[in-house]
């Protein structure tokens, strides 16, 4: 049994009407935990406590859209073999994977012991993220430019 060659771009799997699924999901979490350093940074100069509370909002909606934005791009890794072939492929999960894991610890810790725990562990582990995330985020574009991944071939 011969196998045909792929030809064309890797598809996405998880898709509406040929428009991948995930990178219409992927901005939402990442503004999200960006938006939660920004308040705990905002907390940190003011001290007031709104700050906090809108970190409690911002990390479980990032979580929720971020485990979205995961079963979507599973999805799409599971779809394809090329893309399975793709070492950012697993580089981009792999961060992202950690991130969610970083802020799930973030969302307990501050659930815990409220506003204390923003200075310093909160903090720092919001920062983290936003790190993790620009590094993911420079894997999900090379994949699609380089790697061409859910790239369409119709001009």
């Amino acid at each position: 049994m011969t196998m045909e060659p792929h030809t064309g771009n890797p598809k996405s799997t998880a898709s509406i009407a040929g428009h991948p699924i995930h990178p219409m999901l992927i901005p939402f979490p990442i503004a999200f935990f960006v938006a939660t350093f920004a308040c705990d940074v905002a907390f940190w100069i003011t001290g007031d406590a709104g700050w906090f509370e809108a970190t409690m909002w911002l990390l479980g909606a990032g979580l929720i859209l971020a485990g979205l934005a995961a079963i979507a791009g599973l999805t799409d890794v599971l779809g394809d073999a090329r893309i399975r072939g793709l070492g950012t492929a697993w580089w981009h999960a792999g961060g992202n994977v950690l991130a969610v894991v970083i802020e799930i610890v973030n969302i307990f810790l501050r659930n815990g012991r409220g506003s204390g725990a923003v200075l310093p562990t909160g903090i720092i582990l919001s920062a983290i993220v936003v790190c993790i995330l620009l590094f993911t985020g420079w894997k999900g574009w090379e994949l699609v430019y380089r790697h061409r991944v859910g790239v369409s071939e119709a001009p």
